[in-house]
């Protein structure tokens, strides 16, 4: 029997390498186009939280001056918490 030429033992490694480059090849494309997508959803999501904001901003601007005073008190004449008593003996 005759030994098997070098190049005959490394033609089935050479295919299996370049069928896992093409495969990573792909999946890195895919990766890229999902990466893509998801930067366009970001910058249209931060575009709506800024018009959301300018609106929120509009609504409070047009408030009585007087509701707007009103309300800030109430969150400063809250009872305060009383303190924890201690558990030391």
């Amino acid at each position: 029997m005759s030994k098997p030429s070098p190049i005959d033992t490394l033609a089935p490694r050479v295919e299996r390498l370049l069928a896992q480059y093409q495969a990573l090849e792909q999946a890195h494309q895919q990766q890229q186009a999902t990466l893509a997508a998801l930067y366009r959803e970001r910058e249209s999501l931060r575009l709506r939280l800024q018009a959301s904001r300018a609106r929120v901003d509009e609504l409070i601007a047009r408030l009585p001056a007087n509701q707007t005073e009103a309300a800030q008190p109430q969150a400063a004449t809250a009872a305060p918490i009383p303190p924890t008593p201690s558990l030391s003996t």
